[in-house]
């Protein structure tokens, strides 16, 4: 299983390492990895594409090394699992439905909706995080 992330400030990093906590704590294993490191090859045998960026712009995906990797996946996930999170700021969230949306119309099967922090996640938002990690690993 491999966590593929973008973060601009660490917010959607520190999702990441939260919820690579959830997956690990089911027994599973995991690898984070930033979006810049990884091409559609790296996903082609997973269960479960675990996706991660923040909201950006007008509520986007980040378009120099998020937005060029999602494309790569169309046609490729059809039937995959999918599992999305990011952290905003400003806004509504919006930009986590259009991209649901989006990898539905790739093929993608959403295991949940995707998860949302606003900012960092601290207290409660941790605990969110984790028991998304949970939750992915026990969607095999």
């Amino acid at each position: 299983m491999k966590i593929i992330y973008f973060s601009q400030t660490g917010n959607t990093e520190k999702m990441a390492n939260l919820i690579l906590q959830g997956i690990e704590s089911e027994g599973k294993k995991v690898e984070l990895m930033e979006v810049s490191s990884v091409s559609s090859e790296d996903v082609k045998d997973e269960e479960i594409i675990i996706l991660g960026c923040s909201a950006y712009g007008a509520e986007e995906l980040d378009e120099s090394e998020m937005e060029p990797f999602v494309k790569s996946l169309e046609g490729q996930i059809q039937g995959e699992k999918v599992a999305l999170f990011g952290s905003w700021g400003w806004g509504n969230g919006e930009w986590m439905k259009e991209w649901e949306k989006r990898m539905e119309s790739y093929g993608g099967i959403l295991i949940s909706e995707g998860l949302t922090v606003q900012e960092s996640p601290e207290g409660e938002n941790e605990e969110r995080c984790i028991d998304f990690g949970k939750l992915i690993a026990k969607s095999k």
